[in-house]
């Protein structure tokens, strides 16, 4: 079950539109093939009703509507008619899993909290709404206060539930305890579908989702890049790829390929930086460095394992800096169809050498500039010069631009307005591509840095990540205006296309 868009919203700042969390839902169900969807708490907002009617019609018609849940709570008929208006059927109702929880927040007694769990669990049955039941703080509950987890299980189980939810809330347990605390449930109760919920305050949650289904979990809860309250849950991508390759014997419906996609799309709603490193879905998990590697890549690949990057649609890429050797940079090349003498090769690997001792980040499109300079060679054909462009931006108008151009001998003169300086000039120059009869790639990701070692009042480097049919490219470009800059990137982008 994946909770992206209910527990994943509670990493701080992050809030998804309505629309955003109606696409998410779409693509979680339909591409990367995920059983369930948590996508809300009920009585939150306006906002919040309105994302989960949207999800639900949306749902019903695709006949989905059953792996929609909803946190509710134990407030009577509130929560349940809520639902009803939002559409929703299922419900994940949040109940005490510990006797402190149940003590200092509630203030009430184990059986005043059950009968008013049975009460809304019996009602919720009546109005067609089917209930899985969350013990809030259980992993606590399991460490101080067994005896009232068991009196809590005991009760539910006699209710008319689907599942139990066992949510490690804070993050607290350790692999070992993992495995003791949901094998202990699972045998006491047979027949029961108990849910395992990690939250990864150690960096511990994939480790736990893997001992709690050894222990015999029937179902993971888990989030998009690992989006959640404070270190937040256990990432969908890692305990995906985890269960692949070390519990074969375990099956499940997730399309690896959409990993990647689905971490990308999030990451912009979210609008929290995926950390390069990041397994499976990071920027540079799938690039090797040392030039070491990229040779034992060429002979017999040496530095590949099982967890290659053609199973979630991704290639291996080699960077280029201080640590690169000849074949890093032969690999390279080879992307982009050139082939140097090795005198030559010796040439432009000082070169990167050099530019990585000075924290300078280069791309594979620098190569052929980079060649250029260093051999005093006309590498790149500049079928495509900016020859004049004016860019406009006054307070109460949309920005625009002019620009002036030089496509293959050609002169084109086009005007536009953007949603900014930049968007207008990409709009203008998308006019003269349509002139042309010629389109330009997607922009996917638009970065801008003060290079390392630099200061705000020098220069600016804007790093494009742009996506053509079959390949993405990076091109950078430096300036000490951050317009100028990324125009001086989208330049290199055309002549390399």
């Amino acid at each position: 079950m994946d909770t992206t868009l209910r527990d994943g919203e509670q990493t701080s700042g992050v809030s998804f539109s309505a629309i955003e969390k109606l696409t998410a839902a779409q693509l979680l169900l339909e591409e990367v093939k995920v059983d369930r969807l948590e996508v809300a708490s009920a009585r939150v907002s306006d906002g919040e009703f309105e994302a989960v009617r949207k999800i639900t019609d949306w749902a019903k018609s695709r006949g989905f509507l059953e792996k929609i849940e909803v946190l509710t709570f134990v407030d009577g008929v509130a929560s349940l008619d809520w639902m009803e208006k939002a559409g929703a059927v299922v419900m994940n109702l949040l109940t005490k899993g510990s006797l402190n929880h149940l003590t200092h927040q509630l203030k009430k007694s184990p059986e005043q909290h059950f009968a008013e769990i049975g009460e809304v669990v019996n009602n919720a049955k009546k109005r067609g709404i089917k209930v899985n039941i969350y013990l809030e703080d259980w992993s606590n509950g399991m460490r101080h206060s067994e005896d009232y987890v068991f009196q809590h299980l005991d009760y539910c189980t006699n209710l008319p539930i689907e599942r139990i939810l066992l949510p490690d809330t804070l993050g607290i347990l350790t692999p070992e305890e993992s495995f003791n605390f949901v094998k202990k449930i699972v045998d006491r109760y047979p027949g029961i579908h108990f849910d395992f919920h990690a939250h990864n305050d150690y960096d511990l949650s994939v480790a736990n989702v893997i001992q709690a289904v050894k222990a015999g979990a029937h179902g993971l809860h888990l989030t998009v890049n690992g989006l959640g309250e404070r270190a937040g849950n256990a990432p969908l991508s890692s305990s995906v790829a985890v269960l692949k390759d070390f519990m074969p014997e375990v099956s499940f419906n997730v399309d690896e390929k959409s990993l990647y996609r689905i971490s990308r799309v999030i990451e912009g709603y979210a609008g929290v930086r995926i950390p390069p490193n990041k397994p499976i879905v990071g920027e540079s998990v799938f690039t090797q460095t040392a030039g070491i590697h990229a040779d034992g890549d060429k002979k017999n690949n040496l530095y590949v394992s099982q967890l290659s990057p053609d199973r979630f649609g991704r290639k291996t890429l080699y960077a280029l800096g201080k640590s690169s050797g000849k074949a890093n940079i032969e690999q390279n090349l080879k992307m982009l169809g050139i082939v140097l003498p090795d005198e030559d090769l010796k040439k432009v690997t000082n070169r990167i050498i050099a530019l990585g001792d000075k924290k300078e980040s280069v791309t594979r499109e620098d190569l052929p500039y980079i060649i250029a300079d260093v051999l005093k060679t006309q590498q790149v054909d500049e079928k495509i010069k900016i020859l004049n462009y004016v860019l406009t931006h006054t307070k109460g108008l949309k920005p625009s631009a002019s620009v002036l151009v030089d496509f293959e001998g050609e002169i084109f003169e086009e005007n536009s307005l953007g949603d900014g300086q930049y968007d207008a000039f990409m709009n203008a120059l998308k006019k003269v591509f349509k002139k042309k009869n010629r389109t330009l790639p997607d922009l996917i990701d638009y970065m801008v840095r003060i290079p390392p070692g630099g200061k705000t009042d020098a220069l600016c480097e804007t790093i494009i990540t742009w996506k053509t049919e079959n390949r993405e490219m990076k091109t950078r470009g430096l300036d000490s205006d951050q317009t100028v800059s990324a125009i001086e990137a989208t330049v290199k982008m055309l002549n390399l296309i």
